[in-house]
């Protein structure tokens, strides 16, 4: 019996028969949770990892969605759904960021993300937010008790990680004063006899 092993290599198996569920890898695009152009970008990032980008932009790609339909073609369908009037998209995105206030929603991290997601569909629609509009923004709907951490924002302008940073602990030490103040205020109650306490002892 030969101990010679079989020359014949072993083809790697390619990459994207190792995704199961491509849901577990890419959000589903709404619109809204998730923009347009952050979907692509994820789209694009995980087709250049398993090594399929390239079936992007080939014709010969195997029917999809409708018959005789490609993948370029199909991509661009999804592209003209989330692009398509675009000046009346614009106007109510921009009403809305314009209007959004920390009260509306329901946590500084919500009215962050919110915010954040609203300059991503601008950018989408050709009506770009650049961050210094949107850290500017993201101080005028503050509430007045804002109103010191929200000036110096507006002073210095932070990048918008940092300015939403800031916000997290003025939060935090709005939250550790008023703490403060309910505990001084239930010891005075505690400690302090009432005031017609003598009276009843006589």
């Amino acid at each position: 019996m030969s101990d010679k092993q079989d020359p014949t290599p072993v083809k790697a198996l390619h990459p994207v028969y190792t995704v199961t569920n491509i849901q577990n890898k890419i959000r589903t695009l709404d619109g809204t949770k998730v923009s347009y152009s952050s979907w692509v970008r994820l789209f694009k990032l995980h087709a250049k990892g398993y090594r399929v980008l390239a079936h992007i932009d080939d014709d010969l790609l195997a029917r999809v969605l409708e018959p005789d339909s490609t993948a370029y073609e199909a991509w661009f369908k999804i592209q003209n759904i989330f692009l398509n009037n675009k000046g009346s998209r614009a106007a109510a995105l921009e009403h809305e960021f314009t209007n959004l206030t920390l009260r509306a929603m329901s946590s500084l991290e919500a009215y962050c993300q919110r915010l954040k997601d609203l300059a991503s569909q601008l950018n989408d629609v050709d009506c770009p937010v650049n961050e210094k509009r949107l850290v500017l923004q993201l101080v005028r709907g503050l509430p007045s008790e804002f109103d010191t951490a929200g000036a110096y924002i507006n002073q210095t302008l932070p990048p918008w990680d940092t300015a939403c940073s800031m916000l997290q602990l003025e939060i935090q030490r709005q939250r550790a004063r008023d703490s403060h103040s309910s505990t001084e205020i239930v010891a005075t109650v505690e400690h302090d006899p009432p005031a017609n306490s003598n009276i009843l002892l006589q």
